[in-house]
């Protein structure tokens, strides 16, 4: 059914009686119309509770969309659903005799039709039904992270290079991200910073997608967030289970002790990357040996890579972050070339 066929009031008499108590010659009351919208990211028939009341008590309930993914929900529930795309003019009339009407919204949130019970609210000519709102289920919190699978499933199968993209030919963007995150968080600029986590996501979300094709061990995004969930809640006793720590050291102790079971490690040096920048990696071998607190002396040697494994280890002990640290000095020194040059920081 379409807007020209659309009969506001089907099955009523256009010479009904007035309803109980109202007087011949009063104007019928103008109703009630309520916009229904639903989340996409959230299964269908899923409602909330005063959603099934209005639905259940409506006298009419329109959809535009008959492949609304809610309509055999609502059919299933005893709910007749009349496929129809009023104009602002005929759903205002549908509702006269203070009948409800119910609008199950598509995807688009019917713009139109809002927009011209708007230009007739504002005439002035018209006696306007109560108009509702009606969420009738919400975005839980992450629930935007099912779009970005979704959008990553379509770019992964349509797009001519992202199709072709391994796991190895992805890792430098993964170092590269996660440099303009470190740097977004030190200039301290919020929307750089909420930008560059999406990105960080974003390699997240891609490996596992890559990951799913992989013929002898895959893998997807939500085995990835399942395995993550598993280890936070292991890791954490004093918060899941009946452990109590109540300083970062005494977690960080749970963290690392758990760890070292689940990895069954040999050396505290166990699961250090060595490929990481110079300094992070000598203070990330001298946080593990207080942590464990074990007596190595640092080696004993000539140049600067001693000197600077020395100012590493002194760093970490007294809580700095040698790499954050020398970043500060060279971005500090790079302001004061530009200087130097006649050009502005």
């Amino acid at each position: 059914m379409n807007a020209t066929s659309f009969d506001p009031a089907p099955g009523q008499d256009p010479g009904e009686a007035p309803a109980p108590g109202q007087d011949p010659g009063e104007a019928p009351a103008p109703g009630r119309i309520v916009l229904l919208t639903t989340s996409h990211r959230v299964a269908p028939g899923l409602l909330s509770w005063p959603a099934w009341q209005v639905l259940h008590a409506a006298d009419r309930v329109l959809c535009a969309d008959g492949a609304h993914p809610q309509l055999p929900y609502l059919r299933e529930a005893g709910i007749r659903v009349d496929e129809a795309s009023p104009t602002a003019e005929e759903l205002v009339a549908a509702c006269a005799g203070d009948r409800t009407v119910v609008v199950v919204a598509t995807g688009e949130g019917e713009p139109a039709l809002t927009d011209g019970l708007a230009r007739l609210a504002g005439s002035g000519r018209v006696s306007m039904p109560e108009l509702e709102l009606l969420p009738a289920s919400y975005d839980l919190p992450g629930a935007r992270l099912l779009d970005l699978v979704q959008v990553m499933d379509r770019i992964r199968a349509e797009c001519p290079w992202s199709s072709q993209q391994t796991h190895k030919g992805l890792a430098k963007y993964g170092i590269e991200e996660a440099y303009e995150l470190v740097e977004a968080i030190e200039d301290g600029d919020r929307d750089e910073l909420r930008e560059e986590l999406g990105d960080v996501l974003l390699q997240v979300v891609f490996h596992s997608r890559i990951a799913e094709e992989d013929p002898d061990a895959p893998f997807s995004i939500d085995d990835v967030a399942g395995g993550i969930v598993a280890k936070l809640i292991h890791r954490h006793p004093h918060v899941f289970g009946d452990e109590t720590a109540s300083t970062p050291e005494e977690v960080k102790e749970h963290w690392l002790r758990t760890k070292a079971i689940e990895k069954r490690r040999e050396s505290v040096t166990d699961g250090i990357p060595l490929g990481q920048p110079g300094l992070a990696l000598a203070a990330k071998l001298a946080s593990r040996v207080r942590t464990a607190a074990l007596e190595v002396p640092l080696p004993a040697g000539e140049g600067i890579g001693y000197e600077l494994l020395a100012l590493a280890a002194r760093a970490e002990a007294e809580g700095v972050d040698p790499e954050a640290a020398l970043r500060v000095a060279a971005r500090t020194y790079r302001d004061a070339v530009r200087t130097a040059e006649g050009l502005r920081g």
